[in-house]
């Protein structure tokens, strides 16, 4: 590597943005860290977490390929975020009744407004247990990739720019980027693989 001028990267520290300290109802951990998945559209994973100091982004995950099928991006964390991300990946899909849509116990999945959102779709409520990102892994392992391979090395002026690199982030990783989960292939290249087998 030095003989190439090349140098490590290394992630920088995680930071805990989920609110739980909350009132509202638990849902049980349908998950169970259950991450191999047979088929598109039967297991969703959600979360939402802070970039760049000032920008919230809300990703959905279909669990089977990794494909990130919803996002939404704003300078605010409030619920409405989450549920934009959730209808994106909702109206791409339009998955069949029963799909377990699995997350956080942040206070934006645990409220009223999503839970409705949720029984309008026919999703099952799946959370992760207090404290534990381990049941939630392949959508942190997501933000790590997003934090460490994109925006740790980028200085930004504007929001929108901001925006833009993140979403340019998520496209390539979408379309190109290979996981060793996926026999190192990237997500639309795994489900092509799953429909073709399966026609």
């Amino acid at each position: 590597m030095k003989k190439l001028g090349l140098k490590p990267r290394y992630p920088k520290r995680f930071k805990v943005t989920t609110d739980s300290d909350h009132n509202e109802t638990i849902s049980p951990n349908l998950l169970n860290r259950q991450f191999d998945v047979a088929a598109p559209n039967k297991v969703w994973t959600t979360y939402v977490r802070t970039l760049e100091g000032w920008l919230y982004v809300a990703i959905v995950i279909d669990l089977f390929s990794r494909q990130v099928l919803g996002w939404s991006i704003a300078d605010h964390m409030r619920t409405s975020l989450c549920v934009n991300a959730l209808q994106m990946a909702f109206w791409r899909r339009k998955p069949e009744p029963g799909l377990v849509h699995h997350s956080d116990r942040g206070s934006q999945y645990a409220s009223h407004e999503y839970r409705s959102h949720l029984g309008i779709m026919k999703m099952q409520q799946s959370m992760s247990r207090k404290g534990d990102c381990w049941d939630n892994a392949p959508t942190e392992r997501l933000f790590r990739s997003l934090k460490h391979e994109q925006l740790n090395y980028e200085k930004f002026k504007t929001k929108e720019a901001a925006k833009l690199s993140i979403i340019d982030y998520l496209a390539f990783y979408n379309g190109k980027r290979m996981h060793s989960t996926l026999s190192y292939q990237s997500p639309l290249e795994f489900e092509r693989e799953f429909y073709k087998k399966t026609a």
